[in-house]
């Protein structure tokens, strides 16, 4: 039987982060992550690329609903609470660089943000709204 890495995530290696080091927790209030496991890490089936830790701010939130996914609204029929400024969210990668180039992009935590968003954001990028720097 082959060593399961996953520490019960499914058979899944664990995640890095975009530092190259384990992926660390997201947010556990709100629960955030496309596994809801308050991890940003990610597998074939998350089409999203739920991938970077992200800081809600109030003008990310406005462009957000603006481009189509309110994320401030509750919605309690899903057990949404709505998000708001503060909150840590994982975030599909393509929409923080959408973000980015609409001058709203929230801030990231890099250990946090698992490597696969490098797919759709550059790292320096990142670093230049990280709040994780040392």
């Amino acid at each position: 039987m082959p060593f399961d890495e996953s520490g019960g995530r499914g058979g899944r290696r664990p995640g890095r982060n975009v530092l190259g080091g384990p992926l660390a927790l997201c947010s556990n209030d709100p629960v955030t992550g496309f596994f809801r496991n308050g991890c940003c890490d990610t597998a074939p089936e998350d089409i999203g690329s739920h991938t970077v830790c992200a800081v809600m701010t109030e003008a990310f939130l406005t462009f957000s609903a603006s481009a189509g996914n309110d994320l401030s609204t509750p919605r309690p029929e899903f057990g949404f609470l709505g998000l708001k400024p503060g909150d840590r969210w994982c975030l599909c990668a393509p929409r923080w660089q959408e973000a980015l180039d609409a001058n709203a992009a929230p801030n990231v935590v890099l250990r946090a943000t698992e490597e696969g968003a490098l797919r759709y954001c550059k790292l320096v990028d990142l670093t230049r709204h990280a709040i994780d720097l040392v």
